[in-house]
């Protein structure tokens, strides 16, 4: 057992917190609005905290460990335009904005309003079946985590019946998630996310200044030195043999970001939870600045553990380690726990304990905000749309909580049968692009696109779809095994096997252009009347006054999209300034390091200063953060329960679609 009694302590006290406030937020939920959407009543920065802490989850911190100890430092450098391409994003409003105009309250619902009602079936479902598939192995990493990094044993006894501590610990956790779900809706998990997410933020500072004092800098630069030359923990030019993570698979992220925006239903709740489309915006604002803070800080952790296992002067303290990690057979398995095994075995007490209640925050977050999105999603677009007449508010709000527990059934088995046989990420590109591969295509031009039909929409999920399961079964069974299968000449082969044997990120970047190109084409072919996206937007003669007075206002296109508007307040105008000053200059950063590194043979020790500077750069803006959003935070919340609380509900705010007549806008 690797924790004491002070880390139990800890991990005690956050819990006791959370379940607290959870049980708080049963008074407040009276409406499907309410659990569905938290009554359109949150604030920017109790949005911000939140679903960053729903984003990231014990299993993402997990695949972080996996991608930085694999490509260190210079994983993060190939980030920076990730995120920047994030942060124009979220200064943009792009996608976020116009779909909270819609006033729908899950994406699917949307494409009802701009497609049919047959398509937001089908894209429903598939939602639902990606996003289940996808969510499936999250139970598996985050037990796993807990059973090595607590130094666990593989089976408990309980009143002289022996458990299997995998199989306890993942029924005890999806549990407590399932319970705050079904307490509060997206209240609760707005609330339970909102103080994970600041203890999160608040731990990783903490964990950031023990490991600083316990690794020295010389330490940390002679043991990323001893990477091989071409697969380099330090200059992102040189990683050409690190597997997985080369810069195709940060180029193909690079697109995806801008080509995926709000496409993924996971957290579709925050979607629709802001109390108007300004604060939605703002919440993307500023949620991109905390993952940013938030990554530059995680990464000090798999980096410390690499400094750890291969420098010469922890030789004596490496053994214990390197014993569990040899005693588990599957070779990824290993890499998952590499990091969190190395982790307990330096970490002091207290420390540990307080690593572990991150975890359990993580994990917890994470779960309770998908079981709400994946069970409300089942209910609002496979089962509503076939009802005749809406469901009563307690018949509607039953099935939504049983949706939940039916996910949860689920993932719980697909964790005991999945063998995990790639990166974290890969598994997450490959089973996302069931419904993501086309989704991006569909939202991006219904919203944006008057010419967008559905018979396009069709044919970009069916496309995007059926490649991105091919690329599963294919990768489960094997690709050698799949080509002995087939009768193909020795050419044909050998161009198919180059294809199968293709990572999940690459086989999601086809599945991505292949469902664009099939959007484009067959919209153009259909030759439909453009479609009126006043109407759906709620803007001009439709507007809604309570999205606020610019509901109106002309729209913005292109560069313009970045100016501000009427609704933006003089602190609005401050934080977007400084936003897009740093973000501009971080790509410049990036450009120029880059272009110079090309040129110029970049001296090992100069990127090592650059990246000293980095982190502690990192840890001084999150600090500041922190205290930052905890105060906006906590104003949100206590404003929040205001409005929750003297709100008049409507019971026809239920997610159902009424139409003028038979014939859906995109036909």
């Amino acid at each position: 057992m690797n924790m004491q009694p002070v880390d139990w302590g800890v991990v005690a006290a956050l819990f006791s917190l959370v379940a607290a406030l959870a049980f708080l937020t049963r008074r407040y939920t009276r409406s499907v609005a309410d659990f569905l959407a938290a009554g359109r009543s949150a604030g920017r920065y109790v949005i911000t905290v939140s679903e960053a802490a729903a984003q990231i989850g014990a299993i993402s911190i997990v695949a972080a460990y996996e991608k930085f100890y694999a490509a260190g430092f210079a994983a993060q450098w190939w980030d920076v335009p990730v995120l920047a391409i994030g942060f124009f994003i979220a200064l943009t409003g792009w996608v976020i904005y116009r779909f909270r105009r819609t006033r729908a309250m899950t994406m699917a619902q949307f494409f009802e309003m701009r497609y049919s009602r047959n398509f937001r079936i089908f894209a429903g479902l598939l939602a639902f079946c990606s996003g289940i598939v996808n969510f499936g192995i999250f139970p598996a990493v985050g037990a796993r985590f807990f059973i090595y990094f607590c130094g666990l044993p593989e089976h408990l006894n309980v009143l002289g019946a022996e458990l299997s501590t995998f199989v306890s610990i993942m029924v005890l956790l999806l549990g407590v998630s399932l319970t705050f779900t079904f307490l509060g809706g997206q209240i609760a998990v707005i609330v339970t996310d909102f103080v994970q997410g600041l203890f999160c933020l608040s731990a990783f500072l903490l964990i950031f200044i023990v490991l600083s004092r316990q690794f020295s800098w010389t330490q940390i630069s002679e043991a990323l030195a001893m990477a091989p030359e071409n697969a380099s923990l330090v200059n992102p030019l040189r990683i050409t043999d690190v597997e997985g993570f080369d810069v195709y698979f940060f180029l193909i992220a690079m697109f995806g970001s801008f080509y995926m925006t709000r496409a993924w239903q996971g957290t579709a709740g925050y979607n629709c939870s802001a109390r108007t489309p300004h604060e939605a915006r703002m919440g993307g604002v500023l949620g991109s600045w905390r993952v940013i803070i938030q990554n530059m800080l995680i990464l000090f952790m798999p980096i410390c553990a690499y400094t750890f296992l291969h420098h010469p002067d922890f030789a004596d303290q490496v053994a214990a380690a390197q014993s569990t990690l040899t005693g588990i057979e599957s070779e990824q398995i290993q890499k998952q726990m590499t990091v969190p095994i190395a982790l307990s075995a330096f970490l002091p007490a207290g420390v540990m304990g307080i690593l572990c209640a991150v975890m359990l925050a993580a994990f917890v977050s994470t779960h309770d905000t998908y079981l709400h999105s994946w069970g409300s999603i089942f209910i609002q677009d496979v089962v509503l749309p076939f009802r005749k007449r809406p469901f009563s508010q307690k018949h509607h709000l039953m099935l939504l909580r049983l949706s939940a527990c039916g996910v949860a059934v689920f993932i719980f088995c697909f964790s005991l049968w999945f063998q995990q046989t790639e990166y974290i990420l890969m598994f997450f590109a490959i089973t996302g692009g069931i419904y993501l591969g086309g989704a991006g295509s569909v939202i991006v031009g219904g919203l944006y696109w008057r010419r967008g039909t559905t018979s396009g929409a069709w044919a970009a999920m069916i496309v995007g779809s059926i490649l991105a399961v091919t690329g599963i079964v294919i990768r489960q069974e094997g690709p050698a095994s799949f080509l002995r299968s087939l009768s193909l000449p020795a050419a044909a082969h050998s161009v198919l096997e180059h294809v199968l044997n293709l990572d999940g990120q690459r086989m999601f970047f086809v599945a991505m252009m292949s469902a664009i190109a099939s959007y484009v084409v067959v919209s153009l072919l259909s030759r439909k009347p453009r479609v009126n996206l006043d109407r759906i937007l709620h803007r001009g003669e439709f507007a809604v006054a309570d999205d606020s007075a610019a509901s109106s206002a002309p729209v913005q296109t292109g560069w313009r999209m970045l100016r501000m508007g009427k609704e933006f307040s003089r602190w609005d105008k401050v934080v977007y300034t400084v936003f897009i000053s740093w973000i501009l200059g971080w790509t410049g950063v990036f450009v120029v390091g880059t272009i110079y590194n090309i040129v110029y043979d970049v001296k090992t020790e100069s990127w090592l200063r650059f990246w000293h500077a980095y982190l502690w750069m990192a840890f001084v803006l999150g600090t500041v953060t922190t205290v930052w959003f905890a105060l906006g935070g906590l104003r949100d919340l206590r404003d929040m329960f205001r409005r929750l609380g003297s709100a008049v509900r409507d019971s026809s705010d239920d997610g159902t679609v009424l139409h003028d007549d038979n014939t859906a806008p995109g036909d």
